[in-house]
C-alpha cells in the first residue's frame, strides 16, 4: 500500500529526502507516496525473473535492475520504483539513482497496488518513448500479462498461464512461466 503525503514538494527536495530516507517513496507531480514492504512471494517472483533476465542479457549491453532503482518520467515529473527494469540504452549507464530509457518494466501485482499498476501507473509509463514492453505478474496464481508496443504505438496484450512458455519480445527472452514461480506457494 502507498501512503500519500499531500504537501507539495519539489523534485529536488524529493531526491534529497529520498537519498537519506530509510523508506522508499514514489514521486508523482509533487506528491510523495511511501511504499509498503513486499511479501515473500513478491520478492521471490521478482528475484526469479530478474535472475533469469540478468543471465539471458549477459554480454548484450542491456542491464537488469531491481526494486531500488527508480524510473524517471520526465514529461510527467514522476519517479517510480518498478520491481524489475531492463535498459539497453547507454545513456542510462551514467545515471546513479534512476533510469530514463527503460525498454522493459515489470511489476509484481499485490492487492493494494494492482489497480494503480494497471491504471494510472501504466498510463504514466506509456509516456516513456523507450518503453516497449510492460509486464504484470500475479502473486495469486500463475499468470503473466505482457503489454507490447507495436509499430502503430498500440499496446498488445499476451497472457501466459501455468505450463506456458513466456516470450518477452523486447529482449528476445523466453522461459517457462513455472520458472518465474519457482519456490512460490499459493
Amino acid at each position: 500500500m502507498m501512503f500519500a503525503n499531500s504537501r507539495f514538494i519539489s523534485e529536488e527536495e524529493y531526491l534529497l529526502q529520498e537519498s537519506i530516507s530509510q523508506v522508499k517513496h514514489e514521486y508523482r507531480q509533487g506528491i510523495i507516496y511511501a511504499m509498503a514492504g513486499a511479501s515473500n512471494n513478491h520478492v521471490l517472483i521478482a528475484l526469479n525473473i530478474a535472475s533469469l533476465l540478468k543471465n539471458h542479457l549477459r554480454g548484450t549491453g542491456c542491464r537488469t535492475y531491481i526494486s531500488d532503482t527508480k524510473v524517471k518520467i520526465e514529461s510527467l515529473n514522476t519517479y517510480y520504483y518498478p520491481d524489475v527494469i531492463v535498459s539497453c540504452d547507454e545513456s542510462d549507464r551514467s545515471l546513479a539513482n534512476f533510469l530514463l530509457y527503460p525498454c522493459l518494466i515489470i511489476e509484481i501485482l499485490s492487492e493494494t497496488t494492482e489497480a494503480f499498476d494497471r491504471g494510472d501507473k501504466f498510463a504514466d509509463y506509456r509516456q516513456l518513448e523507450s518503453l516497449q514492453e510492460y509486464v504484470l505478474i500475479s502473486q495469486k496464481q500463475p499468470c503473466l500479462e505482457s503489454f507490447r508496443r507495436n509499430s502503430q504505438n498500440q499496446w498488445l496484450l499476451s497472457v501466459y498461464g501455468s505450463g506456458d512458455r513466456v516470450r518477452l519480445e523486447t529482449v528476445k527472452f523466453d522461459c517457462l512461466l513455472n520458472d518465474i514461480y519457482e519456490d512460490i506457494q499459493f
